[in-house]
């Protein structure tokens, strides 16, 4: 390094110090060049901050710190991911989950569009783990925009305990999943069955008027609302939807 200082300061004195203008003259180029090479040069031999902290021994402390802070912190992500998700998309509509609409101004306020006619089609589902028999009590309901609808899911609890469930839901096609508004449901809600009891669960739900300007709906006359039933269990997450899944 000492050798590489001396020719700077050499060729400095040669090409630039001269008090004839004609040398100083002959090197304005070289000047330019110089000066950058003996900058680049001396940048290039100082010992950068993550060398001295390897030099020092505090590099391979600190990136076993930061992996370990990555750890916990991906961990604790993973653990929110399904609960924050739900929260996501009940506010947005997205994933194919529906909104909640319970303004009675904006109910007021609705439309009907009879021009465009919409099947409404009902899904259940029951986790394994759940003893329960659940089944929707309508197939099909025709509806259109801006009409307000009432459907009901029956469940019933054929073992000799209570037990308590919790479901979930989702819409198909996933893109009617903001168009699609529930007003009054039991999803997300722990529901209790006494041995042998049936009941029947309503869903109050409307299709935004919306619906007929959205270009990404122009040939969709059939929309899928399903529910799938699980045991609720103390400190349970629900599984991540399907249309997480596929996202």
């Amino acid at each position: 390094m000492n050798r590489v200082k001396i020719s700077c300061d050499l060729a400095r004195r040669l090409f630039f110090c001269s008090r004839n203008p004609s040398v100083n003259s002959l090197h304005y180029v070289q000047k330019s060049l110089n000066n950058r090479w003996c900058e680049f040069h001396n940048k290039s031999n100082r010992p950068t901050v993550y060398d001295k902290n390897i030099s020092g021994g505090r590099g391979p402390k600190t990136t076993r710190n930061y992996l370990l802070a990555l750890t916990i912190m991906t961990l604790g992500l993973s653990y929110a991911a399904v609960p924050l998700y739900g929260i996501f998309c009940k506010m947005t509509g997205y994933g194919g989950t529906t909104r909640h609409e319970s303004d009675e101004e904006v109910l007021k306020a609705l439309k009907r569009d009879p021009s465009r006619k919409i099947t409404i089609r009902f899904n259940s589902d029951v986790d394994s783990s759940l003893a329960w028999n659940f089944r929707p009590a309508q197939t099909t309901l025709q509806v259109v925009p801006g009409e307000t609808v009432l459907a009901f899911y029956t469940a019933s609890n054929p073992t000799d305990k209570p037990i308590v469930g919790v479901s979930t839901y989702n819409v198909l096609p996933f893109e009617a999943g903001p168009h699609f508004n529930k007003i009054q449901c039991f999803c997300f809600e722990e529901q209790m069955l006494d041995p042998h009891e049936t009941v029947d669960m309503p869903v109050f739900f409307y299709i935004d008027p919306k619906f007929c300007d959205d270009p990404t709906m122009e040939f969709v006359d059939e929309i899928v609302l399903s529910y799938t039933f699980f045991e609720a269990k103390e400190k349970m997450n629900l599984p991540i939807p399907s249309f997480l899944k596929q996202s």
